[in-house]
């Protein structure tokens, strides 16, 4: 399912899934777009669960299912989308996230930073590099990375961007490729 050129979209491309001391996860590469161009500075590598895909059953421990996926501000008690914690302690709660809707039976499937192999399941991490399976994700990166896309999808949209978290984000979609 390919990118429709239209309003913000960032597309994840899977490549393949790794495997660490009984763990997995699948890799891929992002890259955010505006109408359909890109947006060079705002790339990298994503880290999800283990596929296969699957939206039909909460709490399956599996990556969200290929396909087009409405944006949402995160409203939850560990991330938000707006007003999350200046502090770039791991531990440091509210951190920065979005939520991807329409996504079936599964609930809070989200984008926000990672660290070490894969943070949590069913989410997707942002990062610099994960060349292999030794590769770890570095959170301070991770973060950075999740508040550049928060802030570019705000710049974009301008006053379109909810002005509180829990809220659907106009013209913004995650379009996942691929199943490995």
């Amino acid at each position: 399912m390919p990118i429709q050129g239209s309003g913000w979209e960032l597309l994840i491309e899977r490549s393949r899934e790794d495997q660490r001391a009984g763990r997995r996860r699948t890799v891929g590469k992002y890259k955010v777009f505006h109408n359909g161009k890109a947006v060079d500075a705002l790339t990298g590598a994503m880290a999800e669960s283990p596929g296969p895909g699957d939206n039909s059953r909460p709490g399956n421990k599996k990556r969200v299912e290929a396909g087009r996926y409405p944006l949402a501000t995160q409203a939850g008690s560990k991330y938000v989308t707006l007003n999350f914690t200046s502090n770039k302690n791991p531990t440091a709660l509210p951190r920065p996230g979005l939520e991807l809707g329409s996504t079936g039976r599964r609930k809070e499937i989200l984008i926000h930073p990672g660290r070490g192999f894969l943070s949590s399941i069913g989410c997707i991490n942002p990062a610099k590099s994960l060349a292999n399976k030794t590769a770890d994700i570095d959170f301070q990166d991770s973060r950075t990375r999740v508040i550049a896309i928060i802030d570019d999808l705000k710049a974009f949209l301008d006053s379109d961007f909810p002005t509180k978290n829990g809220k659907p984000i106009p013209k913004a979609f995650v379009v996942i490729e691929g199943e490995p």
